[in-house]
């Protein structure tokens, strides 16, 4: 991966900058503002600094490399330079300022010191052999990836580095990413840092590339002259789709001010319908219960003085395929000349393995950004990232609550590999 850092006058101008070297498939890492150094600092205008990378396998980016292996050194110099970090807390669907006191670095080195007190946490568990356990997944591993660096040590493997490994590749795997994924991780971050004994190089490698494989999902599209948008939330019963369309709803009436109509393609459960006409109520935004392409499209026509429109839907099992065509076919009556998004909305809670039944079949649905509901009910965030690579769909929202409208946020892919790497 090629990472570099651009200075504008804005954001907008440092996004620029960035797209105009490292092209249009980049994914922003971090964002900061420079603030002038005294004793003219009064006289300077603030600047904007941009950190931007991308995967080096992308086969536009042969000059890029020829570039950046030119400027080894420099990069070297740039990594001890002071970055934004994140703030700390998941950010809420409608935009605020983040924390810009603390640096990516700080992060990484919060997370290795992490890993490295469990190492030490005992002398015994230094000197006792691999349990039962750990040898199973080694031989696992070892059969899917029989050149991985990360579960065997060589000869004249560094004895610290290969415990550290072993335990970076444990802490994923008692985080719920699926095994394959660990392997591959971690046989990256051999290889980008076999150059290197230092453990923050291969902490860090590991980091940047699940932040680059997570990416940026565009969230809810922004409202053309050409009439509302139209925005369908789908998946399986339970997840939490009507609480989630009533996030939504109140975070673009009440925080961005924008006009929204509340529709129900949802027949099938009464208490559904009455759920979402009580939020619309409270939001004083209209509603109506939909019971056919026609009367979508009636719809469609009768508000399109809004700017959005939120369409709830039935929720079933994904093995329906019935009732799987009936959903298709309200977002196929739409013409194409109607701004129309899909968001699938998943939770949390649920076994990977029926994630991708789930995914699988709703890809003949529509295309799709993902919505991770129930975060605040499972003690394991590794789904997340089993499923963007998965379904190769970006991560729109995270809920953690059933509060309304609160308990939604912007996804932070930073926090959740945070925490997916040991981290709080």
């Amino acid at each position: 991966m090629i990472i570099k850092k651009f200075i504008g006058k804005n954001e907008e101008e440092a996004t620029r900058l960035a797209k105009a070297d490292l092209g249009e498939n980049l994914v922003i890492m971090n964002v900061r503002k420079i603030k002038a150094k005294p004793p003219f600092a009064f006289l300077k205008s603030k600047r904007v600094e941009l950190t931007a990378a991308v995967e080096e396998d992308d086969p536009s980016m042969e000059k890029i490399r020829r570039i950046a292996r030119a400027q080894v050194s420099a990069q070297e110099k740039e990594k001890s330079a002071v970055s934004e970090k994140p703030s700390a807390g998941m950010v809420s669907i409608k935009p605020q300022a983040s924390d810009n006191s603390k640096s990516i670095e700080e992060k990484l080195d919060n997370l290795q010191n992490i890993l490295e007190k469990k190492l030490g946490s005992s002398a015994e568990e230094q000197t006792m052999p691999v349990p039962e356990k750990e040898e199973t997944m080694k031989e696992t591993a070892s059969q899917a990836e029989p050149d991985s660096p990360e579960i065997k040590s060589g000869d004249d493997a560094d004895r610290d580095t290969s415990r550290f490994l072993r335990l970076l590749y444990n802490t994923m795997i008692d985080n719920d990413i699926d095994e394959k994924l660990v392997n591959e991780l971690v046989n990256d971050a051999g290889n980008v840092a076999k150059s290197s004994s230092r453990l923050d190089q291969y902490l860090s490698a590991v980091y940047q590339k699940m932040i680059l494989r997570f990416g940026k999902a565009d969230g809810i599209m922004e409202k053309n002259t050409k009439g509302p948008v139209i925005i369908f939330f789908i998946g399986p019963t339970g997840v939490g789709k009507t609480t989630t369309i009533a996030k939504v709803a109140s975070s673009l009436s009440v925080n961005e001010k924008k006009k929204v109509a509340l529709l129900t393609t949802d027949t099938y459960r009464i208490a559904a319908a009455d759920q979402l006409r009580t939020y619309a109520s409270i939001l004083e935004v209209p509603f109506r219960v939909i019971y056919s392409e026609d009367e979508l499209l009636l719809a469609s026509d009768d508000f399109k003085d809004c700017d959005y429109i939120l369409v709830d839907t039935a929720g079933h099992s994904h093995k329906s395929d019935e009732l799987l065509a009936r959903q298709k076919s309200f977002l196929d009556c739409l013409p194409d000349s109607m701004t129309k998004q899909c968001f699938l909305v998943l939770s949390a809670t649920t076994k990977y393995r029926d994630l991708k039944k789930i995914v699988d079949k709703y890809k003949g649905v529509s295309e799709f950004q993902l919505i991770f509901t129930k975060l605040d009910e499972t003690s394991t965030l590794g789904n997340l990232y089993n499923m963007r690579c998965y379904s190769d769909s970006p991560i729109a929202f995270v809920t953690c609550g059933q509060n309304v409208p609160d308990d939604i946020e912007i996804f932070n892919a930073q926090r959740i590999v945070k925490q997916l790497l040991g981290g709080d």
